[in-house]
């Protein structure tokens, strides 16, 4: 039972780790998307997936960092073409894609690009532990290095695809061409860097063009930044957003006969007031830190690990003070509750922290010490709250 306040009130228990709500993994999720688009390729090997999509002959998948379904909602005057596109989703339903948790880049492009859940592929969030260095691994950047094959060792998608003589490629930033988050979750085919926006959805056309049978996936990235530096309440980012909302038009202008064009994101974001009630620092908080080793993950979806014994304590503590905002939960309550997916693969269960957090209110646990740039980011995700986890898979055939 809560316990009693001296005015006789009750403290609000802990949300209970089974109501969060958990990504709609091998029916409607990020995970599902490839292999749902280009099942009638017949590829070897493909993950199997029950979301049904309309088969096409050329299919594009174009990804947007950060361009949640929620986001695109609120802004009819910024995204039109977007929002026209809205009852598509889905496969013409109408409703959003979930992004897999934690709704974050380096998760979800592994998602995206493997078709399978993180407790699959093992980037199981933005920073976890390497168990065999006792580090704290950061997947997007990939520091420190370690082997990429050994990290994710799933082909990808389109590593299948080509096998299969799928005309295959990916049209991004030169900056992506050899990283290694791109060699685990998107290689295979042909990797085109671009520069600009526009560059990258006219090669994407002309790659569908140019064959009969074709698998292409572009990315953009400037509407995530703009919203990590000056929040989605920004002109700044309804800038970048009406930008992204012709891009998206100008690619769909211009498919090939045959084609189906699915426009897509990683996660949504939202902006977190910079007060102590909805920032709560980690370095500042004697009770947080008790018997913590390593804090990973990101401020809106925390990896805690804790010293060894103290992992029952920890996660007392943590569903104390944050339970009645964050879901909080042990490894093995998150893994049977399904936040990493209907399983998680031996090799990746030690890189979940002892004690998992995820917001549900508008609240963040930052570290302004040891975390100093992410701290100060206006906008954040990675949690599973209908902003950050709802994404759209809208639909363009020609």
């Amino acid at each position: 039972m809560p316990a009693l306040l001296p005015d006789g009130a009750h403290e609000p228990a802990p949300l209970d780790p089974r109501t969060a709500p958990v990504p709609r993994y091998g029916t409607g999720a990020l995970c599902d998307v490839i292999p749902a688009a280009v099942a009638g390729f017949a590829v070897p090997g493909m993950p199997a997936t029950g979301l049904v999509l309309e088969p096409a002959d050329r299919v594009c998948v174009f990804l947007v960092d950060g361009l949640g379904w929620e986001l695109i909602e609120r802004h009819p005057d910024e995204a039109p073409y977007l929002r026209s596109l809205l009852a598509t989703s889905l496969g013409g339903t109408g409703r959003p894609l979930t992004a897999g948790f934690p709704a974050t880049t380096a998760t979800s492009l592994a998602s995206v690009g493997t078709g399978l859940p993180p407790g699959a592929h093992g980037l199981a969030g933005y920073t976890t532990l390497d168990p065999a260095t006792g580090e704290l691994m950061n997947q997007l950047r990939w520091q420190p290095w370690t082997s990429p094959a050994v990290w994710q060792p799933h082909p990808t998608v389109f590593r299948l695809a080509a096998a299969a003589g799928i005309a295959t490629g990916q049209v991004s930033s030169p900056t992506f061409a050899t990283t290694p988050l791109t060699k685990v979750a998107l290689s295979g085919g042909t990797f085109h860097g671009r520069l600009t926006g526009e560059e990258r959805m006219d090669l994407a056309a002309d790659l569908l063009g140019a064959a009969d049978r074709a698998l292409v996936y572009t990315y953009y990235s400037e509407l995530d930044a703009m919203g990590h530096r000056h929040g989605v309440d920004s002109d700044a980012w309804r800038g970048q957003l009406a930008m992204v909302d012709r891009l998206a038009q100008r690619l769909a202008e211009q498919l090939p006969p045959r084609s189906a064009l699915y426009v897509t994101a990683d996660h949504g974001m939202i902006d977190i007031p910079f007060d102590e009630e909805s920032r709560i620092d980690f370095d500042e908080d004697w009770e947080l830190r008790a018997g913590v080793a390593v804090l990973g993950g990101e401020a809106r979806a925390r990896h805690v690990y804790a010293v060894p014994g103290a992992a029952a304590d920890v996660l007392a503590v943590w569903r104390e003070v944050l339970g009645d905002r964050m879901w909080v939960a042990g490894r093995e309550e998150a893994v049977a509750a399904g936040w990493f997916g209907p399983g998680v693969e031996h090799r990746v269960l030690p890189r979940i922290g002892d004690v998992v957090a995820v917001a549900r209110d508008d609240v963040a646990v930052v570290a302004l010490r040891s975390e100093p740039g992410e701290s100060r980011m206006v906008g954040l995700h990675g949690s599973m709250a209908p902003v950050e986890q709802l994404v759209p898979l809208l639909e363009v055939r020609s």
